[in-house]
């Protein structure tokens, strides 16, 4: 059984984490392209959306007026994350300190 998806969601999902730049560039297109198309994303796809965006535990998205977190370069130290421990992948400037992937969104009440 095939659910469908709401597309108008998961392409405003997909644009805001494109405009923290979570994620790589090349992908989202890729992935809106085929939305906007109604083409089936392949099981990759599927997987990299739902990795990515699995933090947002109900369809309510938040609007922000302030970006909090920072995507450490390449060049940039990765302290370990707050929450697990591994290696960072983002800056909290809110309060100093340092998140993965996973740990980045909602780990702070008073951002929303």
């Amino acid at each position: 059984m095939v659910i469908p998806i709401d597309s108008e969601k998961t392409l405003e999902v997909i644009e805001r984490m494109k405009f923290a730049k979570i994620g790589k560039y090349k992908k989202w297109e890729l992935i809106i392209k085929k939305i906007k198309k109604d083409q089936t994303l392949n099981p990759e796809e599927l997987e990299y959306y739902s990795n990515l965006t699995r933090i947002y535990k109900n369809s309510n998205i938040a609007s922000r007026s302030k970006i909090y977190h920072t995507k450490l370069s390449l060049e940039d130290e990765k302290p370990p994350c707050k929450e697990c421990g591994k290696d960072s992948l983002y800056y909290c400037n809110m309060n100093d300190q340092y998140f993965c992937n996973i740990h980045v969104v909602g780990h702070d009440k008073n951002e929303v």
